[in-house]
């Protein structure tokens, strides 16, 4: 019911995003969405791929500080209103979203976040008949 997502550590200087991304580049793996959070001195990179373990295995490779962690990923109608009602069944159970991003794909909203319950999430997630997506189904849409 999770996905894989590759969380980052970037220096907030030229050249460190690139690295990155050529090293992705490089090994043919297809950037699906990604995000930056930033200080003054360093980043998370959080990026959803087509292939996250080997991405993985390819940055640390090229000397790059990743790790692989499980996030929620939900299809949702592309209509005003419906992140919230996905979001206010989480927060009605008592679950902490501690942080979540989305994007567009082929018509439909995606929202990717972490919670601080994924078991409690996974529940809320069938009690409410959302739409849990797997990385193929999100590699194939």
């Amino acid at each position: 019911m999770t996905i894989h997502q590759l969380s980052i550590f970037i220096e907030n200087r030229s050249g460190t995003l690139i690295k990155v991304l050529d090293a992705l580049k490089q090994a043919n793996i297809q950037i699906i969405a990604s995000t930056i959070a930033d200080t003054a001195e360093y980043g998370i990179y959080r990026l959803i791929c087509s292939e996250p373990m080997r991405a993985c295995e390819e940055l640390k490779k090229a000397g790059v500080a990743v790790a692989l962690s499980d996030v929620f990923a939900l299809a949702i109608d592309d209509q005003p209103g419906r992140a919230a009602d996905a979001v206010k069944a989480f927060s009605e159970a008592g679950i902490s979203i501690t942080y979540m991003y989305s994007f567009l794909l082929r018509g439909k909203g995606i929202l990717v976040f972490r919670t601080d319950n994924n078991e409690k999430a996974a529940a809320v997630i069938a009690d409410n008949q959302l739409r849990s997506i797997d990385e193929g189904e999100l590699s194939g849409m």
